[in-house]
């Protein structure tokens, strides 16, 4: 259908792309930097901030009110920084989610990105890929459109190739030329010639984008927006207790209002829905560089639970690099091997393989057939480049088989040449059971080398007109055809991965059960026992969830079965990830908990229907992808750990001084410098942190284990209350020992700071010790652990900055007993890995 079609070239087509930009709808404009701030603006936070420097300048202290106004400044920076970083990661994801799409350009077809086709490209439409652009079919066969998203009609429409039409009308109607950007091609094949992309579209007259990132709220954020509410009115609540308790008790308002507000500037867990925000989308982000896209944010929040991977064989465990191997014909069967010459009698089977084919084909097992025809029968009569290809009648759910109808110039009729699953030829031929028996006896063999096997078979027409059925061709059986699929170099590696992290993979494929099992058997599975897909029809749901347990391959398997194998799995209690690549994938894909599309071989309809895309179509860019989404959810979790750790002794703190008539601990400058590291803390060095050494060594997380479970806040409370209990012994030592307020401020709050610091360390791992996580890479820990003591030490040196933090000069051995303090505070969870790793 591709022949002498030359399209446009590389260069005329960049012309077109810079004139008229990129094929795709307008989308959200990046925020800028003017939105960020009123964002922060409207934040809790810098609402408490900014009511704190208004309440400083009514008492008359206009440095401490501006140095607030700095620190707010210097927030500002991080979050602006934090927005940036993030927003870089889902405009990448945009880029990769683009979906592809084959044009023919210099009379060669190449798949790219959607976004890049321009007006003029000739498109290239197969079943199941979405329409790029708004065009004109120059040619097609048995082409049906489903245009629902723009008319609202259902049922799919045919298709007819130009009628010499000026302009492309508007969607609805059969026999119609013209095709629009979004709608789906259903069935059949054809070219068609690009006449408007992007907003210039039907779609984007309408103004509705189908090119987003889902960005409802998972179960993670919903859970932490809960405990945010819970911290927040409670915080407000000790608030207005604080200032009524120092109003009443010093009666100073004022102050007591800055204590207030101080205290709930200690309790507002505001890096919370960061954490997740940041973490999340870097997540995906992190995820894409293994060739795996993110679609849905639920995905990662998934993959660290998956329990069963259901894996096609074709190309996710294998290469899909076909070669034909051997070849079955007269019940003779020949092994190819390129350096001798094919045998002639097998050279009609190749022959009628090839018109069974793609003219210019795509799909690997046909590129296959036709480079063995070129080699094989090069020098004969057999390769037909004149004939005219007459009709298609393409794959069906009821019949596995293509047949192709060609007109020659020189003979009357049409020849049809047929190919697809052997049952299907045999039902085609129809054979009588002595034949079927022997035609199974040489699929056997074949399959049990690792072959995938598929029948070729010839007819001739001379009755008028084409009928609509391949059953009315009366076929003659050529032969088989056996197809080598090597297995991909890290797949066997991959699924001892998943073993051992207790992950159960089990291969779905339509090939024959020899097939499967000796792939099954060459990438190390444990089980080879096989299920058949007519076997599954046969068994009652109840059966199948019984059956299911115990069964790791699934073979002859349709679509249409791999909907009840994942319900059954469900059903089960397991968590599925499934993978996919066709339009009858979707229900499939849909039902699993994580569904994974193929990004090279897959349809459109399946990538949109499935959570997350394989770029590569590489199993163990699925098995990296589950590495990584654990490692995401570990360092959430930690960074979660870590910030109610830390707010436990900030709101002690804050709060404990003024119920024992104490001098205020804490004033908002110092809660502000303790957020300069907590934020980047929290939200950059626990996201860069590495995986831990088990994390594939440990059977997959409770799907319904809460973030904020039991044991996760127990230890952060518990790590908060003995870091509370070593910086206020500080306080009252010093208070006790005659030191000034500001000296005794000024211990107290070097103590938090190392206390702080040493937070981070040993949240980093819960299962290694502090001096064994040195060893792992992250520049981010650096920066913030150098810039909390370089800041610290002016703090205390500088005479300038000790005014405004309310601090007095400290010794050189108030100081060690500080450091001493701050890192003994935490020392016994230390001990606790060690214990207990």
């Amino acid at each position: 259908m591709t022949n002498n079609i030359q399209g446009l070239s590389e260069a005329r087509a960049r012309s077109i792309l810079d004139e008229e930009g990129y094929n795709e709808l307008p989308s959200e404009r990046r925020r800028s930097v003017l939105s960020i701030i009123l964002k922060i603006i409207s934040e809790p936070m810098f609402l408490l901030l900014l009511a704190g420097g208004i309440l400083y300048l009514i008492i008359g202290d206009v440095r401490e009110a501006l140095m607030l106004l700095t620190f707010v400044f210097a927030v500002m920076g991080i979050t602006f920084y934090q927005e940036r970083k993030t927003q870089r990661a889902l405009e990448a994801l945009r880029e990769l989610s683009s979906p592809r799409t084959i044009v023919i350009r210099e009379g060669m077809e190449k798949r790219i990105p959607g976004r890049d086709v321009v007006r003029g490209d000739m498109l290239v439409l197969k079943e199941g890929d979405r329409v790029p652009a708004d065009a004109l079919v120059l040619s097609c066969l048995n082409l049906y459109i489903d245009e629902s998203l723009l008319t609202g009609e259902s049922a799919p429409v045919r298709k007819s190739c130009d009628n010499g039409a000026a302009e492309i009308g508007h969607p609805g109607g059969d026999d119609l030329p013209f095709i629009y950007s979004g709608t789906l091609v259903v069935q059949g094949q054809g070219i068609a010639e690009a006449k408007a992309t992007g907003a210039r579209t039907e779609m984007g007259r309408i103004g509705r984008s189908l090119q987003s990132i889902d960005d409802e709220d998972t179960l993670l954020q919903k859970q932490t927006a809960r405990i945010v509410k819970i911290l927040a009115a409670g915080g407000l609540s000790l608030c207005a207790l604080v200032i009524i308790v120092y109003g009443l008790t010093r009666g100073n308002w004022l102050h007591g209002i800055l204590a207030g507000i101080t205290l709930a500037m200690s309790i507002l867990p505001e890096e919370l829905p960061v954490i997740l925000v940041v973490f999340l989308a870097l997540g995906a982000w992190r995820i894409s560089r293994s060739r795996v896209l993110t679609r849905r944010t639920q995905a990662i929040e998934m993959l660290g639970a998956a329990t069963v991977l259901c894996v096609d064989k074709t190309g996710t465990l294998t290469q899909n690099r076909m070669t034909v191997s051997e070849v079955y014909a007269k019940e003779e069967t020949c092994a190819v091997d390129s350096a001798k010459p094919l045998p002639e009698r097998f050279h009609e089977l190749v022959e009628f393989g090839i018109l069974a084919s793609q003219a210019n084909p795509f799909d690997p097992m046909e590129v296959s057939i036709r480079r063995l025809g070129e080699t094989a029968l090069g020098k004969t009569v057999r390769l037909h480049g004149d004939w005219t290809l007459a009709r298609e009648y393409p794959l069906s759910g009821e019949l596995l088989s293509v047949s192709r109808a060609w007109k020659s110039r020189d003979k009357s009729g049409y020849i049809i040449a047929v190919k697809g699953a052997p049952e299907a030829i045999a039902d085609l031929c129809h054979l009588d059971a002595e034949k079927i028996a022997v035609l199974s006896s040489a699929i056997g063999r074949m399959t049990d080398k690792g072959l995938r096997v598929i029948g070729v078979a010839k007819a001739v027409y001379t009755d008028g007109p084409l009928p609509d059925r391949q059953h009315d061709f009366i076929f003659e059986f050529e032969g088989l055809i056996g197809l080598s699929d090597p297995v991909r170099p890290m797949a066997a590696d991959a699924v001892k991965d998943c073993r051992m992290a207790g992950i159960r993979v089990i291969m779905i494929t339509g090939d024959y059960p020899g097939t499967a099992r000796s792939v099954a058997e060459e990438v190390n599975f444990d089980r080879l026992d096989v299920i058949t897909g007519p076997e599954v029809d046969k068994m009652t749901d109840v059966e199948l969830r019984g059956r299911i347990k115990s069964a790791d391959i699934f073979a002859r398997v349709v679509p249409e079965q791999k909907l009840r194998l994942v319900n059954a799995l469900k059903e089960n209690g397991e968590i599925v990830a499934m993978t996919g690549d066709g339009v009858n994938d979707a229900p499939a894909l849909k039902s699993a908990h994580i569904g994974i599309a193929m990004g090279e071989r897959g349809t459109d309809v399946a990538r949109e229907s499935a959570d997350l895309v394989l770029l590569d179509d590489d199993f163990s860019s699925i098995v990296k992808a589950v590495r990584m989404g654990r490692r995401i959810f570990d360092n959430i979790k930690k960074a979660i750990s870590y910030t109610l750790a830390i707010h436990v002794p900030i709101a002690g703190m804050a709060l404990i001084p003024v119920l024992l008539k104490w001098p205020a601990a804490l004033l908002p400058v110092h809660i502000l410098f303790l957020e300069m590291i907590i934020d980047p803390a929290c939200s950059v060095v626990f996201e860069a942190e590495p995986e831990e050494r088990s994390i594939m060594e440990r059977p997959p997380r409770n799907r319904n284990e809460n973030l904020f479970g039991a044991k996760a806040v127990s230890i952060s409370v518990l790590q908060g209350i003995s870091v509370l209990a070593f910086v206020l012994g500080i306080f009252f030592f010093a208070i006790n020992a005659h030191r000034s307020e500001d000296e005794a401020r000024a211990m107290f709050f070097t103590t938090l700071i190392i206390a702080n610091l040493a937070l981070i360390l040993i949240n980093r791992s819960w299962s290694r010790t502090v001096f064994s996580t040195f060893r792992r890479p992250n520049a981010a820990l650096w920066w913030v652990l150098a810039g909390a003591a370089i800041f610290l030490t002016l703090v205390l040196s500088m005479p300038f900055l000790r005014e405004i933090f309310k601090f007095d000069r400290l010794s050189l051995f108030d100081i060690f007993i500080c450091f001493a303090a701050g890192a003994i505070s935490v020392s016994w969870f230390e001990i606790l890995k060690i214990i207990d790793p």
